[in-house]
């Protein structure tokens, strides 16, 4: 175990823990070995309390680094150090999501980094990479297949209409093809190998120049800046390389997309002559404003039916490596109880009337759920059936494009046009701060804001009139 002691200044403050680690002893003299060490400073202002907890921890995550054969000195490569970081995040509990998407930003940064040693790093090395991921050549996917004519002919030829058949009893989709968009060399390798022609015969190669958006790239220098942070924090290097490089400039953030009152009513419309339970998922994520995977974990039980509420506390959440799986919301704050309109809580006891009946219909195949919302046969709904079926529902009553997120959106822009306060919409919506609400609705405030001066320039005129007919 760490061994931490303080260390104070002239005036008895503590400004300083040195950490140690036991290293064992010499295999041959028996004498004990120098001890890993380092030192840990105490930032301006904290108390010993914070400090003292703040060491203890470092000591842990200093300790684990010596046991895995780190060295003290910065000379481990960008990649064993990464690793190290990863796995002290995912032992402090970090979501699987996001463990994800730090690993997608660590396969792009890590050809040109990864190999270099942590105290060889300098901010002009981070400002290549970004140049480089900000470069078509970045993408893997920009070589692509074009279908040639003679395709269609050796289909017509052989009687294919929808899909191609493979031999092992699947199918090979070709909705892309027949969209007119070209598809990945892989993509044209089976149809190819199905039809036994030569690719290129059925195929022509299509170079685009696309390259990573702007929020990939950013994200990648997120990552590379909190594995750098750490070295610094731990005495590996005497600071952050990427605090003196030159970031990738933000992507232009558009607007969200939500929905006027008018189509809000179409919307709503069009669902009357939906299945019931669409019907209810719909207006329950206009009315509550709950995120797509929160309303996909919403069990049954959290429904408090005297009080017109919802708790909302987990989610429903899909990784190909793990499937569906429940977990906790986006943040701590996420969890939150919301009350909802009488109206939907009608709506939802007319669905888990139909949903006791179709479990009594299917009988055997019903999977058992704790969740509102299910799969065809009981058991967890995957997030995508759920945008799927908008897509098809958009098409089918002619509406404007509906994603779960849009919901979100325009429950909060009803809420603010109708002189609603945003501390109110923050809390409702489940955001950690009001400042995360300003940052994504700014817009949306100010237009509040401009009806609602509009409204107060009217009361004002009128109760001069007003005034002014009684003097009269």
């Amino acid at each position: 175990m760490a061994n931490i002691q303080a260390r104070k200044n002239k005036e008895g403050r503590i400004i300083s823990y040195s950490i140690r680690v036991y290293r064992g002893r010499d295999p041959e003299s028996g004498r004990q070995l120098t001890p890993y060490s380092c030192t840990w400073r105490v930032p301006e202002g904290w108390g010993e309390k914070r400090a003292r907890r703040e060491a203890e921890k470092q000591a842990v995550l200093f300790e684990r680094r010596c046991r895995q054969g780190g060295t003290a000195d910065g000379r481990q490569t960008f990649a064993e150090y990464a690793e190290y970081v990863m796995e002290c995040k995912t032992t402090m509990g970090m979501k699987h999501l996001t463990e994800i998407h730090y690993r997608q930003s660590l396969n792009r940064v890590l050809p040109v980094l990864g190999p270099m040693r942590l105290c060889d790093i300098r901010p002009q090395h981070l400002n290549l990479l970004y140049q480089a991921l900000s470069s078509p050549e970045a993408r893997n996917d920009n070589e692509m297949e074009q279908v040639k004519p003679i395709l269609w002919k050796t289909l017509e030829e052989r009687g294919v209409v929808g899909d191609l058949p493979t031999k092992g009893g699947g199918r090979v989709s070709l909705a892309r093809l027949r969209a007119g968009k070209t598809v990945k060399p892989s993509t044209a390798q089976r149809i190819a190998e199905v039809l036994d022609m030569p690719v290129s015969s059925l195929f022509t190669p299509v170079r685009q120049e696309r390259t990573l958006s702007s929020r990939t790239v950013m994200n990648c220098h997120l990552l590379v800046s909190a594995v750098l942070g750490q070295a610094e924090k731990e005495l590996l290097i005497p600071y952050n390389p990427a605090r003196r490089a030159v970031p990738p400039k933000r992507g232009e953030v558009l607007d969200p997309n939500y929905f006027q009152e008018e189509q809000v009513g179409a919307i709503l419309n069009a669902l009357e002559a939906e299945p019931i339970k669409w019907r209810a998922a719909i207006n329950l994520l206009l009315a509550s404003g709950c995120r797509r995977g929160e309303l996909l974990g919403l069990k049954w039980e959290k429904v408090d039916w005297e009080r017109r509420a919802i708790r909302i506390d987990c989610a429903m959440h899909y990784a190909a490596d793990r499937g569906l799986y429940e977990g906790p919301p986006k943040t701590r704050d996420s969890m939150r109880t919301i009350r909802l309109p009488q109206e939907t809580m009608d709506l939802l006891r007319a669905y888990r009337r139909w949903l006791e009946e179709e479990i009594a219909c299917q009988g055997e195949r019903w999977k058992p759920s704790p969740y509102l919302f299910t799969g065809e046969h009981g058991g967890p709904m995957n997030p995508s059936q759920l945008g799927n079926w908008l897509t098809r529902f958009e098409k089918r009553h002619n509406l404007p494009h509906l994603n779960p997120h849009a919901f979100r959106h325009t429950m909060t822009s009803l809420l603010l046009f109708s002189g609603v306060d945003s501390i109110s919409v923050s809390h409702r919506l489940g955001h950690s701060s009001v400042a995360t609400t300003t940052n994504i609705y700014g817009h949306l405030m100010r237009q509040a804001e401009d009806r609602i001066s509009g409204r107060m320039e009217e009361i004002i005129s009128r109760a001069k009139n007003e005034a002014a007919e009684k003097e009269e």
